[in-house]
Parts: C-alpha cells; structure tokens; sequence
C-alpha cells in the first residue's frame, strides 16, 4: 500500500490513506457504510460508477512509486480495470523487457512480468498506464487458466466499448511468435469461435 501525499487530490474521486483519512479511518467509514473498498486500501463514496479510470487509479495504488511510470498494468488486473474480470489477488505489472527493474518491496501486492511492449501496447487511464483491451485479451488467453480466460474473453468480446472481438484476438495471438501458451490459446479460442 502506497499512500498519497496530502497535497495531491486522490485521481479519479478515490480515497486513499495518507491523503485526508488514514486506513483506520477509512476502514471504519466503510463499516459504517459511507465509502465502498474498489481494491486494496482504495475507496469511493457509496454508489460512486465503478469506471475503468477508477478501478485503474485503484490499481495504481498499489504500484510501488519507483515502478510508477513505467509499469503497465496488465493481464488479469487489466481485464478487471475495463470490468471483465474479478479484482485480481495481485497486480500484474508489465515491463519492458529491455528496461531491468528491481525487485519489488515485500508485500507490495504486485507482480512484474518482463516482456515486449510496444508504443500502443498501454493507455493512460485514471493516471495509471493500463495495457490497452487488444494487448490485455492477448495477455489473458496466453497466461490465464483455460476456464479463467474464456471467462474474461468472452466477456471482452461481448463488451463493445472495448472493440475486441474473439476473430481480432485469435488473430492477435496466432501473430505472437513462440510465445508461451500460443497452441493452448489459439485452441480455446478457435473453440469459442466455433473454429475447432
């Protein structure tokens, strides 16, 4: 948990601990019912729209300041910021493979993925570099559990907003070369397009 310094306004109406209340004190508002938790130590007013720009402002809280302005929120945690997915347990951090970073702090709820990113890989949603809806589809249906990216997949292909249609998917994975989890990818989603 990375705390706002007081001077800052929270992004995107969240309230984060160190900015005008502590943990403690937004903990209890929520058990009072006057703030909903969006991730981690993160919080909105009750019936506040859960838009990606917040839940990626809620994602960005746990990203530790020195990772801040380079790490792209991706896979799974992507997926949940455009509403596809549940809220991840950690927060996948993407990296630039050419760009070495350290260790994360213990504790940090994240986890880096050193890959290739290109220049329209991420967007800049709620202040926080998100990898774009094409580039996260990718993502999940190499890394995630069968059962868990067809979930997330259908979902982001039944979102219209996000334009990624399950043809424009498996087409994006079937140019990944030698990418881990390429044939189990493209054979669930050739079965979701009724391919196989």
């Amino acid at each position: 948990m990375h705390s706002v310094p007081a001077h800052q306004p929270p992004p995107d109406g969240l309230l984060l601990s160190g900015g005008l209340f502590t943990a403690v004190e937004l903990r209890a508002m929520a058990l009072d019912g006057l703030v909903e938790r969006v991730y981690a130590e993160a919080y909105a007013g009750v019936g506040a729209a859960a838009t990606p720009a917040l839940r990626a402002a809620a994602a960005g809280s746990v990203v530790p300041p020195v990772l801040a302005g380079r790490a792209v929120v991706g896979r799974d945690a992507a997926a949940w910021v455009y509403g596809c997915a549940p809220a991840p347990e950690k927060v996948a951090l993407l990296v630039h493979h050419d760009h070495r970073t350290t260790e994360l702090p213990p504790f940090s709820g994240c986890t880096i993925h050193e890959v290739p990113l290109g220049p329209f890989d991420a967007i800049r949603l709620g202040g926080v570099l998100v990898a774009t809806p094409l580039r996260t589809a990718v993502d999940v249906a190499l890394s995630c559990p069968p059962a868990v990216a067809h979930r997330v997949l259908a979902a982001m292909a039944a979102a219209a907003a996000l334009n990624c249609p399950l043809g424009l998917i498996r087409s994006a994975v079937a140019a990944t070369a030698r990418a881990r989890g390429r044939p189990q990818a493209l054979d669930l989603l050739d079965a979701m397009t009724g391919r196989s």
